[in-house]
């Protein structure tokens, strides 16, 4: 289930490891792409320009994978400037992302309200095997950091209502207002200069291109989540590409493969 990219990388010398949380952690959020690009490739279709739904579909996917990990809000920056590109003439990007937003709480109201409401177990969404596997690297000793581009109040109540958030110990960081104030490379470029970990002791677990060349950029070691939601069995071959190509060391479809995982990451390690 663990698919070498890189034969022979190994994270033995990882002192902390970051996680993504939406599609990496969380199932909360499933099916967001689901909500985002349709409302995108619809208002494109009102602008008369004669693409196809299908080109204009291939376009806003391109752009929104591309920013997958960054706050939502440079997802609606990008879409703004495909529409001033096609002589449209956009709102500002803040309306576009309350626009989203509403329709995704929409979608995910109830799975919310279950969670809230004690009905299911947290575990219903998590991505399986997830819950063990942070443990697992808990107990290793790695300082864990849960980051988001989904905005901070959102994200830190999910992360309880899946009761994870405890693992991080306050490491939880989500989107802020200001957009430009806290971003995953931010986070990592930080904890660097404070001279607490150097690049190659991060370890970082990703489903998004972001995540995934955060971590390459400074020479640590990242595992690519490719899984099909929302079963999360198999490898999702759309997102297995585009992780690869980032530069993902390894790729899962889940976290029920951790022992052999972990053996792989800790290869000759402790």
């Amino acid at each position: 289930m663990v698919e070498h990219l890189r034969p022979g990388v190994s994270a033995k010398n990882a002192r902390v490891c970051l996680f993504d949380f939406d599609g990496t952690i969380s199932l909360i959020r499933s099916g967001w792409m689901e909500v985002m690009v349709p409302m995108m490739v619809e208002i494109l279709l009102d602008l008369n320009t004669g693409e196809s739904e299908a080109d204009l579909r291939a376009v806003v996917e391109d752009f929104v994978w591309r920013l997958t990990g960054k706050q939502t809000m440079y997802q609606m920056i990008a879409f703004a400037g495909e529409i001033s590109q096609r002589g449209g003439t956009p709102r500002e990007p803040l309306a576009y992302k309350k626009m989203y937003l509403d329709r995704l709480h929409a979608r995910i109201h109830d799975r919310l309200e279950e969670l809230r409401r004690h009905e299911v177990s947290p575990d219903k969404y998590l991505v399986p095997g997830a819950r063990a596997a942070i443990e697992a690297l808990r107990d290793r000793g790695l300082r864990l950091y849960l980051a988001s581009g989904t905005d901070q109040p959102y994200m830190r109540e999910e992360a309880d209502l899946l009761d994870v958030a405890r693992y991080f110990e306050g490491r939880v960081y989500g989107a802020l207002d200001d957009y430009q104030s806290f971003s995953k490379k931010l986070l990592i470029a930080r904890l660097i200069e404070a001279s607490e970990f150097a690049g190659p002791e991060f370890l970082g677990f990703g489903d998004g291109y972001v995540e995934i060349e955060n971590i390459k950029e400074v020479g640590g070691v990242a595992v690519g989540v490719a899984t099909a939601e929302p079963e999360c069995l198999t490898v999702d071959e759309w997102k297995r590409g585009r992780l690869a190509g980032v530069g993902a060391d390894f790729i899962i479809p889940n976290f029920l493969c951790r022992g052999e995982l972990l053996a792989a990451l800790f290869a000759n390690g402790q």
